[in-house]
């Protein structure tokens, strides 16, 4: 009897799915405010250019890219975990005004903020 179903081994995975591996979650705090949303994440090693902030409806994806120079005297010393690039996703809702996102980076650490929508007030 033939079997259809490929074993684990030579399935590929998914291109969403690919390089899972390849980031690992920043620390972060989140601080609700009266009038907004204040995220502070940590993601020491990276320059302002490495940063990249996606809105996907409800979702907000911090991809913080580090620069990698590869040293003369360079050895393998388990240290690839410690080297990985940060990716943070977070379900904050539909209740921010996205639009008017700010965000700094300052010694490593980035601080987002997002204002509240405001009301419609019913007249």
């Amino acid at each position: 009897m033939h079997n259809i179903i490929r074993s684990l081994d030579s399935r590929q995975p998914s291109p969403a799915f690919a390089r899972s591996d390849a980031f690992r979650r920043p620390h972060y705090d989140c601080l609700e405010q009266m009038d907004a949303l204040k995220l502070i994440v940590y993601i020491p090693g990276v320059d302002p250019a490495g940063v990249d902030l996606e809105i996907r409806g409800p979702d907000l994806i911090v991809t913080a890219t580090k620069s990698h120079l590869l040293r003369a005297n360079w050895r393998a010393l388990h240290l690839e975990q410690a080297q990985r690039d940060y990716r943070l996703r977070l379900r904050l809702g539909f209740s921010l005004d996205y639009d008017a996102l700010e965000a700094e980076l300052r010694e490593g650490i980035l601080t987002i903020t997002v204002p509240k929508k405001r009301a419609v007030e019913a007249t």
